[in-house]
């Protein structure tokens, strides 16, 4: 691919792409293009790891292709920040996600750092891994396979790319099926404005945890039983790890992870839980152990975020957020960030803060090609869009928003939990999907579907 569209002829990079044949090539209709979010997520892992089910998302009637994203995993070159393996488990010995304002202050200097990095190894490349360059890249891959127009599924921030790529090439659309929605009018605008939206939903999850844990009783769920609802001994164990650290005596960690459990850790363990309903009854048996004074489980749920990897893997996700859209506001602007944040999303916004707003606030480039609208512009079929009710990273009025927004769109509500369709299957949803990748059908405007099971079922799949 030209490193800038606006040189094809320029410098190149590669891409890592993946290509799963159709299971029923008598039946072939086409090739299906797939993203998994992220951003920068793998698409060559994706498909590698379960091609059976990416398969029967289009009924084994597509080839399906995906692709690692520029700057990403095995696409070349990657995105470094650091010399060496070395430096970089340096640079991330103590990070935490703050839970103070003394620790929001240092969260926000080592950003200024990491984007200072960033530019000096990658300074380059930083301007060209926007979703807009992204979107053209794909379009590029759509020619190279033979497809006049695009079949595509994009899941969480692939939503985005799909929103992206049907407003800039509305009429090579085929069909586009959307899950996991993100608002692309707010996550254009600005750094703190995407944020505020990526951590707006979590808390509503939460509180359907707490909720039909009591409902489903201590047989099921560790925290219904004894005294206290499992909402009021939620609340003590953040008054208890409030007052200190709890130990971790059994925690397996990394080498920079303490044998302790410390408030930013508790919000990072309940991150991965709340994504996937499946966990419930463990998530809830853990929090239970923490109350008891062993917090082991916990701190490893947390430990894979705040290794350097975990670090790293959220700067790759920062510097495709930063092209798309910068911060409006510098890192002096760091308490009113922090504040809005922690107002936007009890249990992420701070999280979100780390992760990804101290390094934009402080980035050295801009994106030279982004998108940032309009989101109006009509395709020849309408999008499908699939969120569940309580998804705690793509919150369901995303989902109503981009209805509205999209010139041309229908919304499927899935009545269910987690992150995206796959966490809390439904055949409803599936079938849904099959009829309009194939047949180009759109359920009826206001469908929703019910998923087969409920968390804390005892045989929930």
């Amino acid at each position: 691919m030209p490193l800038d569209w606006d040189r094809p002829r320029g410098r190149t990079i590669r891409l890592a792409v993946i290509r799963h044949l159709a299971s029923k090539p008598s039946e072939r209709i086409g090739t299906l293009l797939i993203n998994p979010g992220g951003p920068g997520d793998t698409g060559v892992g994706l498909v590698s790891g379960d091609p059976e089910a990416i398969d029967a998302i289009g009924g084994g009637r597509f080839d399906v292709v995906s692709w690692d994203t520029r700057g990403t995993h095995a696409s070349t070159p990657r995105l470094r920040c650091f010399g060496s393996r070395r430096s970089e488990q340096r640079f991330w010995a103590g990070a935490s996600v703050p839970t103070t304002r003394a620790e929001a202050k240092r969260t926000v200097r080592r950003g200024a750092a990491l984007a200072r990095r960033c530019g000096k190894v990658s300074g380059w490349l930083l301007p060209h891994i926007s979703t807009a360059d992204t979107a053209r890249d794909m379009d590029h891959l759509r020619e190279l396979v033979g497809e006049q127009k695009l079949t595509y599924v994009g899941l969480s921030y692939g939503s985005y790319l799909g929103e992206t790529y049907a407003n800039m090439f509305p009429n090579r659309v085929r069909a586009m099926l959307l899950a996991g929605i993100v608002n692309a009018v707010r996550y254009s605008k600005s750094a703190e404005e995407r944020l505020a939206m990526f951590s707006d939903a979590a808390d509503e999850v939460f509180g359907q945890f707490l909720s039909l844990c009591a409902s489903a009783g201590p047989e099921r769920c560790a925290l219904a039983g004894g005294e206290g609802s499992p909402a009021e001994k939620w609340e003590q164990l953040l008054a208890r790890v409030r007052r200190g650290p709890i130990p971790a005596p059994g925690a397996n960690g990394t080498a920079l992870s303490r044998p302790e459990l410390t408030y930013g850790d508790l919000l990072l363990s309940q991150f991965q839980p709340l994504r996937a309903p499946s966990v419930w009854p463990q998530n809830a048996a853990d929090l239970d152990a923490a109350l008891r004074g062993d917090a082991s489980a916990l701190e490893d749920a947390a430990s894979g975020f705040a290794s350097p990897d975990g670090w790293g893997g959220a700067s790759t996700s920062a510097a495709i957020q930063c092209a798309d859209a910068p911060a409006r506001k510098g890192p002096r602007a760091w308490p009113r960030v922090f504040k809005r944040l922690r107002r936007a999303g009890f249990l992420q916004g701070r999280l979100h803060f780390a992760w990804e707003w101290a390094p934009c606030a402080s980035w050295p480039v801009r994106g030279e090609d982004n998108y940032r609208g309009p989101w109006n512009v009509p395709t020849p079929v309408p999008i499908l869009l699939i969120n569940e009710r309580y998804d705690p990273n793509s919150g369901y009025g995303n989902a109503v928003a981009a209805e509205r927004y999209l010139a041309n769109a229908v919304l499927l509500t899935h009545e269910g939990y987690g992150h995206l369709f796959f966490q809390n299957p439904s055949a409803c949803v599936d079938k849904a999907m099959a009829d309009y990748l194939t047949n180009l059908i759109t359920p009826p405007t206001g469908t929703v579907c019910q998923s087969d099971q409920q968390p804390f079922d005892p045989d929930f799949r």
